[in-house]
């Protein structure tokens, strides 16, 4: 179980749920409006068994369904029908037949996590509930719809529903730790199926703070499937301990590392020996598997009420605006910068509509700023055909969308000047690469 190593407590009002919905487990974290860190649900009341198997099981002949360890022992002891794969199913998008009747897959998750929220029940209720943050290994644009059908057919009470890739919900839960723990870089390897390392790197130089994790993947450290026989379970063991210890001085030679998180079931079947030894020299390591639904919690609670040490971090994952976007403007008679897209935004999520005066000339000129170094860039929308018209006279309205992580729409519309200028209808489309 990983528990907050910082002592500074931020509240927020109302509960906050942070939900990790996985392929084969889904966990559920939440944090009340007192500003406690957040804690995690157990599948099993009075243990750290915080996974909750993502099935469910119709009862034979019955429209009964169950959900989680309850389905997975219905299905083995009474000969229940097991539904696996919902997340899949759900992306997939194609009827799921059980006893020959067709059901909608976005509906069978949603009702494995609406069941699954019950498990709240015991601790508050879900009217208390202001926010839910869902977060998933990999958030595709159709990940995207189908966690927004789950959260329609929720029903909850909830203000605001977002959802996260795992990237962000480690960056989330690092930055609420001990500075200590994060003054160098932090990693996390993932030990399920297979291996996987996220390393998370700060550029403390600029301002704000430029964080990014690079993903590593070693389909070659499999999840062993352990022999009957103990001599050679054991030598199985230590050679898996000696890959994995091979594969730590590989990817930690470079650079100094802080902190180490081991996530998944597979660092649970006590192999890593020497390897463990060799993660500890000089690093602070932690195991356990709630990071995520933790950090989703936290990641919330910053959208909500920002902390003065978030905003001094963005975040630039690979769905992430990597420019600020903006443009020159008069403001009170002097001459201003006007923020239009944050860099650290999602692309998908990046949008802005307001209204300027064209001082003069037929052009809209706009300014991209790169985080990731690099001088200013200017970007030109020319306005062909816009009517001649005084200084000053003219009001446009602009809306900016994201299309791409690089790539913006622009919408100019002209909407005249008062009762002297009216509009004269016309509009300007253009796209523009930030």
């Amino acid at each position: 179980m990983f528990q907050s190593q910082k002592d500074g407590k931020k509240s927020a009002k109302g509960v906050i749920l942070g939900y990790d919905l996985g392929h084969q487990f889904a966990q559920i974290s939440y944090c009340t409006g007192d500003g406690a860190e957040p804690e995690t649900v157990s599948a099993v009341t009075g243990t750290e068994q915080y996974n909750i198997p993502a099935v469910l099981c119709k009862r034979a002949g019955v429209g009964q369904w169950y959900y989680g360890k309850e389905a997975v022992k219905f299905a083995r002891e009474e000969g229940g029908i097991l539904v696996e794969d919902l997340l899949m199913l759900a992306q997939r998008g194609e009827d799921v037949m059980v006893e020959g009747e067709a059901f909608d897959p976005a509906a069978l998750l949603t009702l494995f996590v609406k069941r699954s929220l019950s498990l709240l029940n015991i601790r508050l209720s879900l009217y208390q509930v202001d926010a839910l943050m869902f977060t998933v290994e990999e958030l595709t644009p159709r990940m995207v719809d189908v966690l927004s059908r789950v959260a329609a057919g929720l029903q909850l009470k909830a203000k605001t529903i977002c959802f996260q890739n795992h990237l962000e919900s480690f960056y989330a839960y690092t930055l609420h730790q001990d500075e200590e723990l994060r003054k160098n870089d932090v990693v996390i390897f993932e030990y399920n199926t297979s291996l996987r390392m996220l390393r998370l790197e700060c550029n403390q130089r600029t301002s704000p703070m430029v964080v990014l994790i690079e993903q590593m993947e070693f389909p070659d450290v499999l999840r062993r499937v352990w022999a009957q026989e103990e001599q050679e379970r054991e030598k199985q063991k230590q050679e898996l301990d000696q890959l994995f210890a091979h594969t730590v001085r590989e990817t930690l030679e470079e650079g100094i590392v802080s902190t180490i998180f081991l996530l998944g079931d597979g660092f649970k079947e006590g192999w890593a020996k020497e390897s463990l030894k060799l993660l500890c020299r000089g690093r602070r390591v932690f195991q356990g598997n709630n990071l995520y639904s933790k950090g989703a919690c936290y990641a919330m609670m910053e959208r909500l009420n920002p902390s003065a040490e978030w905003k001094k971090h963005v975040y630039l994952g690979a769905d992430k605006l990597k420019s600020n976007v903006g443009m020159k403007a008069l403001r009170r008679g002097e001459d201003s910068y006007y923020a239009i897209l944050d860099a650290g935004t999602n692309w998908y999520e990046a949008a802005s509509d307001f209204d300027v005066i064209l001082e003069e000339g037929n052009t809209v000129d706009f300014l991209i700023t790169p985080l990731t170094g690099g001088g200013v860039m200017g970007r030109q929308v020319h306005l062909a055909g816009i009517p001649d018209r005084p200084r000053a006279a003219t009001r446009l309205n602009i809306h900016v969308e994201m299309t791409a992580v690089n790539q913006a729409s622009v919408t100019i519309e002209d909407l005249g000047f008062g009762e002297l200028f009216p509009p004269s209808g016309k509009a300007w489309t253009a796209t523009i690469q930030v």
